[in-house]
């Protein structure tokens, strides 16, 4: 037999749980950094080598030039949807899907798992699709490739689908947080990104402010600073000083509502329009898309830009509108909302037909273009007297609004374009934008796989149960009082202390230390092979298993069972704590199931006494009990009955409902909703109450 030393395996506390989920966060926090370093450097050198050479000499995307026809504008996005459709769904075979769907939907119905394959190709095909002009961002795709990222070192450890969920929302947060420059902001949108409501997913709360502050760390550390800047330059100074100023953001939320609507529905139009076109192959999509893109380009060229370049000249005035022709000082409001539809439609062609990038980027882009429209329309009003600050302080509100509808993440909106521009003195106004375009647009979004809230998710089903797993201790659940014996006991002493219809394990104890447990399988196995002349040389020493997994009276009961279910044992020993050999008692599977039927049952006292509502399906639950009790073929032949007029005053006894009715009263439910079951058989029936009978074959 093996040595008597106990080898006790790692204990799971929660401090432990913690500081693995925050180690691997911070690992995928550095890995999501590095692939946002890599995604920007690649649009960068992408963007600079294909739309600044061959577009940008002819036309200016960020300036305020319509109409304006080259082959190029028209071409190139249908390049880039053709490289995209043949990478990702020609060579590869991947689903289509945005970033942030994917990875919403591995979160609740995926256990989490999101492969990394499928989101590295087509952030890869995405560099390519916007280095070509087509209307997409790089956001998503990084968001889906922190996400990846994440999933994959849960899953390389070994982690649980819990723990799995954590680091695939941590690997968003990193990515989200490094390409965007907002650590903050990327935690609270990637924690909040599974719901439409605003809720937050809080297990994955600090392991994912951990990844993104690491992910963004590391971006910035890696990546030139001159590149990774704010996204709008100098707006630091911009602020909110009078309350008059509120007017026009008043009017600012509603008309990010209406243009997120507008977003959501002409991107599921477009994907539906493509899903029906059966006839085109999947690949040639995209292609399609991009040439549809590319003509909206030729109207108005600005849809190109992937840098945020035409939101950077509004703020800083890069757009005049004096010599407006006969539209007059209402050319430049007209020119904005022209262009905040047009990146709306040219997105939508762009995603929607398949090719791969995201729609966090054009979401912030349409949310400026709609600051800059109504700002200019301000000034072509001029009822009233609004300075410079408040014109340009309207586009990073508005590109939080847009944000906010288009995701249905208000506060990570809000805090993410704070981080984004600067604008920290833009908080209530941006506070009072953001909750009122999510209001308006709350119904319909760009992310179809959101849950309405955590209740409804698969990933939650069981949040109740865990939670008071967790709430309980080994300690509280252990026998102390348990069969031990010392390594010399007899085989035959170990039997006689058996007692019938048992299975038990007796804990081999020397001087309180643990060497080792014998359980019956153990026995019966020597009993079996052996001469039963040898069964009474045999002790426990020769029999027991020494290498035991045991528990600490500190481990919290979720993860214990982990252990059971790894070990199949129906019982554990209990040390005095890791890595120690006292033995205290053991910990058995029935011992937590009775203390959690027991819960369970204080739970469906207090909630019938809080909801008395409740009481009206109660009693049907307990029906559906007694049928399940009697064994009936047909649930139809168990009925609620008025009592018979004949019979009230009488007991069940006394009636002899089986030969005068033909049925048999399984139980009475009284006046007040209690079932009696089985029922009083000497009780004096009344009109109130209602028979539980079930009908004679």
């Amino acid at each position: 037999m093996e040595s008597a030393a106990v080898q006790t395996r790692g204990s799971s506390t929660a401090g432990a749980r913690w500081s693995r989920l925050l180690i691997l966060g911070s690992v995928v926090g550095v890995l999501g950094g590095l692939a946002a370093v890599a995604l920007e450097w690649g649009i960068h050198t992408g963007s600079d080598l294909l739309i600044h050479r061959f577009v940008g000499s002819r036309v200016d995307v960020a300036g305020a030039g319509v109409l304006v026809f080259d082959w190029r504008l028209l071409l190139l996005p249908a390049l880039g949807g053709l490289m995209s459709g043949v990478i990702v769904q020609l060579v590869f075979g991947l689903s289509t899907g945005h970033g942030t769907d994917l990875l919403t939907r591995a979160f609740h119905h995926g256990l989490g798992v999101f492969p990394l394959r499928g989101p590295l190709v087509k952030a890869a095909a995405a560099v390519g699709v916007i280095s070509c002009g087509g209307s997409a961002g790089p956001e998503g795709p990084i968001a889906a490739l922190g996400a990846s990222l994440g999933s994959t070192t849960a899953r390389y450890f070994g982690l649980t689908a819990r723990e799995t969920r954590v680091l695939l929302i941590a690997g968003c947060a990193a990515g989200v947080g490094a390409i965007f420059g907002c650590p903050l902001g990327g935690a609270l949108f990637a924690t909040s990104i599974p719901y439409r409501e605003p809720e937050f997913e809080s297990d994955a709360m600090v392991p994912a402010f951990f990844a993104s502050v690491i992910g963004y760390s590391t971006f910035i550390f890696v990546y030139n600073p001159d590149q990774s800047s704010r996204i709008l330059g100098d707006v630091q100074k911009l602020g909110f000083s009078h309350p008059i100023e509120l007017l026009p953001y008043a009017v600012l939320g509603p008309l990010c509502g209406v243009f997120a609507i507008l977003f959501s529905k002409s991107l599921h139009v477009v994907e539906r329009t493509f899903r029906r076109a059966t006839h085109v192959p999947l690949w040639f999509r995209p292609a399609l898309g991009g040439l549809a893109t590319g003509m909206i380009a030729c109207l108005l060229p600005q849809v190109m830009d992937g840098q945020y370049e035409v939101t950077r000249a509004a703020v800083h005035g890069g757009f005049d509108g004096s010599d407006g022709g006969f539209l007059g000082v209402w050319r430049l409001p007209a020119f904005f909302a022209a262009v905040a539809v047009a990146k709306c439609f040219a997105t939508s062609l762009t995603v929607g037909s398949g090719a791969s990038g995201g729609v966090l980027g054009p979401s912030v882009f349409v949310g400026g273009a709609v600051g800059a429209m109504l700002g200019a329309a301000l000034n072509a009003v001029g009822v009233f007297e609004f300075d410079e600050s408040l014109r340009q302080a309207l586009i990073p509100v508005g590109m939080g609004g847009v944000l906010a509808a288009g995701m249905r993440t208000p506060l990570a909106a809000m805090v993410m374009v704070t981080e984004m521009t600067g604008s920290y003195g833009l908080i209530v106004p941006s506070m009072v934008v953001c909750m009122s375009a999510y209001l308006i647009g709350r119904g319909y979004g760009l992310n179809r796989e959101q849950l309405r809230t955590s209740a409804d998710s698969p990933a939650h089903a069981a949040d109740g149960l865990i939670h008071i797993l967790e709430s309980w201790r080994v300690g509280d659940l252990m026998d102390r009082d348990t069969l031990s014996v010392a390594p010399g006991a007899s085989l035959g002493a170990m039997v006689q202390m058996v007692k019938p219809a048992t299975r038990p394990v007796f804990a081999v104890v020397d001087n309180g230390d643990l060497v080792g447990v014998v359980s019956l399988p153990d026995i019966e196995k020597v009993m079996g092979e052996s001469d039963p002349t040898f069964l009474a040389a045999v002790i426990a020493a020769d029999i027991m298993t020494s290498d035991v997994v045991t528990v600490a009276p500190r481990d919290d009961v979720y993860e214990v069972l982990n252990r059971f279910r790894a070990t199949r044992h129906d019982v554990l020993p209990v040390v005095a704590r890791e890595g120690s050999k006292r033995w205290l008692g053991m910990l058995s599977r029935r011992a937590v199931f009775d203390a959690l039927r027991e819960r369970t049952e204080e739970i469906h006292r207090a909630v019938l006494e809080e909801h008395a509502g409740l009481h009206e399906i109660e009693g049907e639950g307990q029906i559906s009990e007694i049928a399940m009790t009697v064994g009936a073929r047909r649930s139809e032949m168990i009925q609620r009955r008025m009592v018979p007029p004949d019979a009230l005053g009488k007991s069940l006894r006394e009636a002899d409902f089986r030969r005068v009715y033909g049925i048999i009263v399984l139980g009475v439910e009284l006046a007040e909703g209690e079932l009696q079951f089985p029922p009083d058989l000497d009780m004096p029936l009344e009109a109130e109450h209602r028979l539980i009978v079930t009908v004679q074959a």
